[in-house]
Formats: structure tokens, C-alpha cells, sequence
């Protein structure tokens, strides 16, 4: 069994790797070839853990699991990151261990690179500015992506703690070599731009949907239940919408569960999957249309992405073997 630590996936594991992963991952989702039951959850000390495990058939023939928590206290009381977690991968063939990896970098990419994957498929050609709510881990994953699939100029970020938004934006301007700023509020960030990236740990909507432009395309991967939302009303009823999976997000995304709960929308409003939009099916349909995609996050991300580094890590003769 291969063991992997999270400085080794980092040296491993690119964007660019993340997103060729799961855009075939999807892909293989929408032709029937994936094997992926419900997360199962345990809710403790306002946190949550889950265990998410999955079969990618076809191209990809990747098995495994993550565990992954959520605490969002962590950075304030532990000093921790709100998101860790652990992969395992597994033999389709004989279901014997392969790898264990650090599963918190996997996780921040694998996130960024559906969004990437997303906005490859339903943002605007000519989109060259982002706007960014929130400044934590998954911002910049979002944001890294986003510059992978489209020609990126600027960004503008809003977050509510003082100063972080600052923060991110002097890291990832010398990252990524774009031109960005602090905004002083979510209309300001909001205007003017092509892509919007949603990844706060807000509870309540990020933005007024009547603040949208038309033509713009929205990724929002921040809110993880039923109960919480970063988008209002507004914003899904204006909005195409496109979501990971549509039985995981009519369980657990509540930007989605409340509007329908609102009866301000029905389920079919819902336009489709993105495994169907890589497919050509119920994509953009025009500069003026917004689009919307809402990720819940998909055990299959995780192992096609775990597949990717192991098989890096076997040619790079990178990690450490370990048995029991």
C-alpha cells in the first residue's frame, strides 16, 4: 500500500491534472459507467464528517472512498482548516488497498476543477473577469481553475472578515499573475464581471440576484446543506441552472432546497447535469443568458482525482510503502 502526504500530492497534482480527471469523470457519470451510493453523514460538535465512496467505470476504472469533515470553527478555535480528509484507493480488480493520500489538498482541487470543468462548458468565451466571494482555501481553487479554461484578466473579491479579502487577493495576484482587488461590497464585486465564484462559509445570500448581468455565469460550491444558501431566490429563478448530480442536490443544496421549499421554483427548473452538458446536452444558449452551477461535491471526483496521483506517484517513484 502506497502511502502519500499531503506535500507529496501537492508536488503530484496539478489543476490541470484535476480537471482533465473529472471532466472524464463526469462524463463516465452521464454514460451510466459510475457506481456512486449516497454520503453518509455524522453531525458532531457543529461540525460534519462524511464518507463518500464511489466506482468510476470506462475510461477511468477508479475505486475508493474519502473521509472528509467539516468544522467550520476550526480556523478560529483550533487553528485547523475548516475541511480535512483522507482517500482510499482500492483495486477494482481484487479491492485491495493501493493508496492512502492526504485528502484536504485533493478535496480544495478536485472543487476547484468541477467549477473549471463548469465554467468550460457554460461560461462565455469571451469571459475575462471574475468576481469572488469569500477568501478562503477553496476561493483560490475556484479562482486557479477559472484561469485554466478561460482567458483571465482581473478579479475583485468581498469577504466579510476585514482584511482577508486583501490577503487573498496580494497571494493570488503574484500566483496567478491577474490583476485583482479588494471590493468594498458584494454589488461592487459583483459589477462588470463575466464569472462569479461562490465559495464562502456564509449561511445567508452573498449577493442580491437582481444585481446579476446578463451573460454571466455563476459556480457556487460554498453551501453543503439543506438549511444554508449563498444564492437567493432571485438568483436561481434568473438562472439556468446545472447541477453535479440532481438527486444529491435536491437532498443536500440549499440554495436549491429553499427557493423549491419557497415554491418559488420547482425541481424542473433545474435544466440539467453537467455529465449531460460535457455530452452537448442543455448548454448555454446565448451571450445574454446567466448561467448557474451548483456543486454539492461527488465521491467520484475524488477517486478519478486519487487515480491521477497515484498513477503519478508509481512513475515519479513518489511515496511510501506500508503495510499492516
Amino acid at each position: 500500500m502506497l502511502f502519500l502526504s499531503r506535500k507529496e500530492v501537492e508536488s503530484l497534482l496539478t489543476m490541470k491534472d484535476a480537471i482533465n480527471a473529472v471532466e472524464e469523470a463526469f462524463k463516465q457519470f452521464a454514460s451510466g459507467n459510475v457506481k456512486m451510493p449516497p454520503k453518509m453523514s455524522i453531525e458532531q460538535n457543529r461540525g460534519v464528517a462524511w464518507t463518500m465512496p464511489a466506482y468510476v467505470g470506462g475510461t477511468v476504472n477508479a475505486l475508493g472512498q474519502k473521509v472528509v469533515t467539516v468544522f467550520p470553527e476550526n480556523p478560529t478555535k483550533h487553528n485547523l482548516p475548516t475541511t480535512m480528509a483522507i482517500v482510499e484507493l482500492l483495486s477494482p480488480l481484487t479491492g485491495e488497498c493501493l493508496a492512502i493520500m492526504d485528502g484536504t489538498f485533493l478535496t480544495a482541487m478536485r472543487t476547484g476543477a468541477v467549477s473549471g470543468v463548469a465554467t468550460k462548458y457554460l461560461a462565455r468565451t469571451d469571459s475575462a473577469t471574475v468576481a469572488i466571494f469569500g477568501a478562503g482555501v477553496q476561493a483560490a481553487a475556484q479562482l486557479e481553475a477559472v484561469t485554466e479554461v478561460r482567458s483571465i484578466t482581473g478579479a475583485k473579491v468581498f469577504d466579510n472578515v476585514t482584511g482577508r479579502a486583501k490577503d487573498y487577493c496580494n497571494r493570488m495576484s503574484k500566483k496567478l499573475r491577474l490583476s485583482m482587488e479588494a471590493a468594498a461590497d458584494p454589488k461592487e464585486a459583483l459589477r462588470d464581471s463575466d464569472i462569479v465564484l461562490c465559495a464562502s462559509t456564509s449561511r445567508v445570500p452573498v449577493f442580491n440576484g437582481l444585481w446579476l448581468e446578463g451573460g454571466m455565469h455563476i459556480n457556487a460550491v460554498g453551501s453543503y446543506r439543506p438549511d444554508i444558501r449563498e444564492l437567493d431566490t432571485t438568483t436561481i429563478r434568473r438562472s439556468k441552472v446545472i447541477v453535479d448530480y440532481l438527486d444529491a442536490a435536491l437532498r443536500e443544496a440549499g440554495d436549491l432546497v429553499i427557493p423549491i421549499a419557497e415554491k418559488a421554483i420547482s425541481s424542473e427548473h433545474i435544466s440539467g447535469e453537467l455529465g449531460q452538458v460535457i455530452l452537448g446536452k442543455n448548454g448555454r444558449t446565448s451571450n445574454e443568458e446567466i448561467t448557474l452551477f451548483k456543486s454539492v461535491g461527488l465521491a467520484l471526483q475524488d477517486v478519478s482525482t486519487a487515480q491521477v496521483v497515484y498513477k503519478k506517484a508509481l512513475e515519479q517513484n513518489k511515496g511510501t510503502n506500508v503495510g499492516f
